[in-house]
């Protein structure tokens, strides 16, 4: 029952943040919501508009393939958020209810130290840090707060200043943290970590009830860093194979710009503190 929950929340959140206008449709009349009415989706996935309220109550538990896919083009999901409302209607595949695994590929931690001007991180879905190499760890202050992202994110008051597009980095790990949440609703830690936000970050609780969900792409982060100032860094995001669930995040400077010159600074303070214990 509560993935069905989820489903239809899921379906009423994606609905309030399309337009007519996105759809070509006419916004005529009164309008009591910010999006689309459940009618105008139903129209749009050509099923009826009593079959479409049935799924956002929960009432309707079967929807095909063919449905979810007609959905996801009238909500203009991406592939990200197409694979969310699949695998929430129990078409696809979820991870079991055993822990987010805490044991990291031993070959990743002896590579990530190769790259010492390339901070890099393993995560898992609950978004604790698994591992990291020298550089990763000054970037981060040490992890004095904490090693999970999303606790350093929303708990930390220096994150507000240490991401210089702190809004934009809350979006994007809530939606990544939905998605992994979708494949694996069971498993402890995410819930754990999900009932703690949600617990003590009403901004958290706000983003979590938008229902976005995306995985994270090539981007770019601006930091601000206590002993190097400002920095803009690439981020890659690779999932790994041996450990479902995991993922190395690698970053980088642009070269020959003063962020990378910021980072070859902050390896050579890493470098002379690692020395001098």
């Amino acid at each position: 029952m509560a993935a069905r929950s989820e489903f239809g929340g899921y379906l009423t959140a994606r609905r309030a943040q399309v337009t007519p206008a996105d759809v070509n449709l006419p916004a005529t009349g009164h309008r009591r919501v910010p999006g689309l009415r459940r009618e105008e989706v139903a129209l749009l996935a050509g099923v009826s508009a009593d079959y479409y309220v049935r799924l956002e109550q929960g009432r309707e538990r079967t929807p095909s393939a063919q449905v979810l896919d007609a959905l996801a083009a009238a909500l203009r999901l991406d592939a990200d958020g197409r694979l969310h409302l699949f695998r929430l209607a129990g078409i696809g595949p979820r991870a079991t209810a055993a822990a987010v695994p805490e044991r990291v590929e031993p070959s990743l931690p002896a590579l990530m130290d190769a790259w010492p001007h390339n901070p890099a991180i393993v995560y898992n879905r609950a978004y604790d840090v698994l591992a990291s190499n020298a550089i990763a760890d000054a970037l981060f202050h040490g992890w004095t707060h904490s090693r999970n992202l999303l606790h350093v994110i929303f708990t930390d008051p220096a994150a507000r200043t240490f991401y210089r597009d702190w809004h934009e980095v809350a979006r994007n790990s809530v939606a990544g943290f939905r998605l992994g949440h979708g494949a694996a609703p069971d498993d402890p830690r995410v819930r754990q970590v999900l009932t703690e936000l949600l617990d003590q970050s009403e901004e958290f609780t706000e983003l979590w009830s938008r229902h976005d969900a995306r995985g994270k792409a090539l981007e770019q982060k601006r930091f601000t860093h206590r002993d190097v100032g400002p920095l803009t860094l690439t981020m890659q995001t690779f999932d790994v194979r041996a450990a479902p669930g995991q993922e190395l995040v690698v970053y980088h400077a642009a070269p020959a710009s003063p962020s990378s010159d910021a980072l070859t600074l902050l390896g050579s303070l890493t470098a002379t503190a690692r020395e001098e214990t």
